[in-house]
């Protein structure tokens, strides 16, 4: 049945992916960073600084419970977690398979910018933010939304916005991430998808019935593990590989303008390639722009929305600049020089060996061995997707909750948990090009209402950083 629905829904949802990456996304995303950037007169150089001060200034793996909201770390860490997941593992092989090692120029292009994009989401989610009967904070883009636009516009963007949430990270993003966790954890041990799907509704249910303070307090000392255990790694294969990190960066530069001469095709179609793979991978990744991780930074307790919007910034430096950068870097390192299996590109029989899953394991098989190899990812992208799982599964609920919760909350918690849990054992059992297309149509809608506010909330955001 699940094979029918895939096979008849697969080249729809491929074809509005396509029509909306390249003409909507590219430009929605570049517009509100460029736009931001030169607004805030380059907020992500001025106060990178500042950020990294704020942020470090709590660091905790243990910090003090808070009976609503999270420390500034938890929600940052929360943030990332969001952030780092199957984007910067599966996410980047794809692009690079698909538009070449250029498209991780692009990616930096996206999140340079995208640094803007992200500050002016978490001034706005703090600044918006609204309190319960309770005292318990409700914030995101919603709200920013409803404040834009007044009246039945306003609530049919946040609407939309609300909608593309839920299914996009509550549902069909939390089947990619069961997804990578399972066919890694497959080739690596040889566990059969159903039992890892078993393993993780278990403890997931755990979490989240805990609330918002189990989970932050889970994901707070997960994300400091998983990123020292992935730079460990990282690190350990470009030393090994060294004298091809020039080479590599070289490529990275060259395949940006010319990707024609790695994926093959006309220069226009290679170029739009290269740049749609960047940009739609880039999101999938830092999410900047798609309004996913402001959830996180509204439930920030006594912030200053400048200071919360600096300390959102280091969010996408690390997703792009540091976890992104090095598994593309051991890629290209390892799969694109003289030596490697892709030295001539994805072309021909390799195709049908090598895909955005089992790449990385790959690369990293090249240089630790097969075995320790396909061990080292899955261990690592279990961390990374199951931090991103959490986290995602909060923004969903905040949302469902804006939609449906008004008076019921707690019944409505519990029916949304109820879906998640199934979305995620779903997401083990099905094919990985299917949900990731699924995942990508709605992290592209979500991204037109979020972009819309934030162009017309440009005033408040520039006068909270003057």
């Amino acid at each position: 049945m699940l094979e029918i629905i895939e096979s008849t829904l697969y080249p729809i949802v491929s074809k509005i992916n396509l029509y909306l990456s390249n003409y909507i996304l590219v430009f929605l995303l570049l517009g509100v960073g460029i736009w931001y950037t030169v607004k805030t007169k380059f907020i992500q150089v001025r106060y990178f600084k500042e950020g990294i001060h704020s942020m470090f200034g709590e660091f905790s793996l243990f910090g003090k419970k808070h009976k609503t909201g999270m420390s500034s770390f938890q929600a940052l860490s929360t943030a990332i977690a969001a952030q780092v997941g199957t984007g910067n593992i599966v996410g980047a092989s794809g692009a690079i398979l698909v538009g070449g090692p250029g498209a991780i120029f692009w990616m930096w292009v996206i999140a340079f910018f995208g640094m803007a994009t992200i500050y002016a989401e978490a001034v706005l989610a703090i600044k918006t933010r609204q309190y319960d009967k309770d005292g318990h904070i409700k914030g995101g883009p919603v709200y920013y939304i409803t404040t834009a636009f007044k009246g039945k516009f306003g609530k049919f963007l946040a609407g939309m916005f609300a909608i593309a949430i839920i299914l996009a990270l509550g549902c069909m993003g939390c089947m990619v991430q069961s997804n990578s966790i399972s066919y890694t954890m497959q080739e690596a041990f040889g566990f059969p998808n159903w039992s890892i799907g078993v393993i993780l509704v278990f403890i997931c249910t755990i979490i989240f019935i805990g609330g918002i303070q189990r989970l932050a307090s889970v994901i707070e000392k997960v994300v400091p593990i998983m990123a020292v255990l992935f730079l460990v790694g990282a690190m350990g294969v470009l030393i090994y590989r060294i004298k091809y990190i020039p080479q590599t960066f070289y490529m990275i530069i060259k395949y940006a303008f010319h990707p024609q001469a790695i994926i093959g095709g006309g220069f226009g179609y290679a170029i739009m390639t290269a740049i749609s793979q960047g940009a739609k991978r880039g999101l999938f990744s830092n999410e900047a722009g798609m309004g996913s991780t402001p959830h996180a930074h509204a439930l920030v307790k006594s912030k200053t929305p400048h200071e919360q919007g600096t300390i959102a910034m280091f969010g996408v430096f690390f997703d792009t600049f540091i976890i992104l950068t090095l598994n593309a870097l051991v890629i290209i390192s390892t799969m694109y020089t003289p030596d490697g299996a892709l030295a001539n590109g994805y072309t021909g029989e390799i195709t049908n060996i090598l895909n955005k899953t089992n790449l990385v394991q790959s690369s990293f098989g090249s240089v630790f061995g097969t075995t320790f190899g396909a061990v080292f990812v899955a261990l690592c992208l279990m961390f990374f997707a199951f931090s991103t799982i959490l986290s995602w599964n909060l923004f969903g609920k905040i949302n469902m909750i804006y939609l449906f919760g008004h008076k019921h909350p707690k019944i409505v918690t519990l029916i949304y948990t109820v879906i998640s849990l199934s979305f995620i054992m779903i997401g083990t059992l099905v094919s990985s090009d299917f949900v990731w297309e699924l995942t990508d149509m709605f992290n592209n809608l979500m991204v037109i209402p979020n972009a819309i506010a934030l162009f017309a909330l440009t005033g408040m955001v520039v006068s909270i950083n003057k």
